[in-house]
């Protein structure tokens, strides 16, 4: 017994060790990767802010409006040769509701683009004017020193929050039977949206419910330049994921806000926390779209692995 309990001590301390030294090396790699992106980072902000001569404004527009604009477009780009052609099939076979936009109806697709570009250059950007001067007034957002990545994740979280909050209610409020008639109802002429019309609405709608949820966090947190150019290109492509019509590989799931465009009054929020806590997605839960909201790990289109229910008259 002595024997035994001895050498299975040996083999605990032994894998013991040997996990420690694992880990030590796989945290020491991983810190020397990130100390080596975080100097990457800082050198090409130095480079790029003496290049602007710190002109403020002008990095404000680049980072604020410009990246974000080239992130929207550039990923609707591709989104969108799929929609006209319906090619590639390996974009095109992961379409959610089946023989909907096969191909978009190009008159509709044209007005939501002139929409898109009107959102962005007559509502966004303008908005962008005060939110310089109270970036300006917190003295961080154009410090010649970056965040660390371990507080922009921090900020991130904190960013995803207030979205959730503020798009959950002003969402649920443009659903109003007044509202929605007025407002709303422009963004529901899809009722099998793609990539671009995240932003086709009206522009009451999209200050209130698209742009101020996303600009409040940076506001709130003073953020940098950086954080807020990173914040917004991420927030404009994962809307245009939520409404693209295609459940990808290893992209975020669709299927949630593909169902509220399809029913109506289920799942108003991003996360869908809030619709879990306020009962806004009771009949969402009960659907094969439920089943199927979840990441896609294999190149088997859910709509096949996990397919609709025959209607009864079939």
């Amino acid at each position: 017994q002595g024997k035994k309990l001895s050498d299975a001590l040996r083999i605990s301390a032994y894998v013991f060790s040997r996990g420690i030294l694992m880990f030590t090396a796989l945290v020491n790699t991983a810190s020397w990767f990130m100390q080596n992106i975080s100097n990457f980072w800082q050198t090409a902000w130095l480079e790029f802010y003496d290049h602007m001569e710190g002109d403020e404004w002008t990095i404000f527009l680049v980072g604020a409006a410009l990246v974000p604009a080239l992130a929207f477009w550039g990923f609707n780009g591709i989104l969108l040769v799929a929609d006209i052609t319906g090619k590639p099939t390996f974009i095109t076979r992961y379409r959610i509701q089946l023989g909907k936009n096969d191909p978009v109806d190009r008159k509709k697709l044209w007005k939501a683009i002139y929409t898109a570009l009107g959102n962005q250059f007559f509502v966004s950007f303008p908005m962008l004017v005060p939110m310089f001067y109270i970036m300006q007034w917190w003295e961080n957002t154009f410090s010649k020193e970056l965040p660390t990545f371990q507080w922009f994740l921090v900020e991130l979280s904190i960013f995803t929050v207030v979205e959730e909050i503020l798009f959950y209610y002003t969402h649920r409020l443009v659903h109003h039977p007044v509202l929605y008639k007025h407002i709303h109802k422009k963004h529901h002429e899809w009722t099998a949206p793609i990539g671009v019309v995240s932003i086709y609405a009206h522009p009451i709608e999209h200050i209130v419910s698209n742009t101020l949820p996303v600009m409040t966090g940076p506001m709130i947190m003073g953020s940098h330049i950086v954080s807020i150019s990173a914040w917004f290109s991420i927030a404009l492509v994962t809307t245009s994921i939520s409404h693209c019509g295609y459940h990808l590989p290893l992209l975020p799931s669709p299927e949630f806000h593909d169902f509220h465009h399809l029913k109506f009054n289920q799942c108003y929020g991003v996360l869908g926390v809030l619709d879990f806590l306020h009962g806004t997605d009771k009949m969402f839960r009960q659907t094969k779209a439920f089943e199927r909201h979840k990441v896609l790990l294999s190149l088997t289109p859910l709509s096949e692995s996990i397919p609709e229910l025959p209607k009864k008259d079939e």
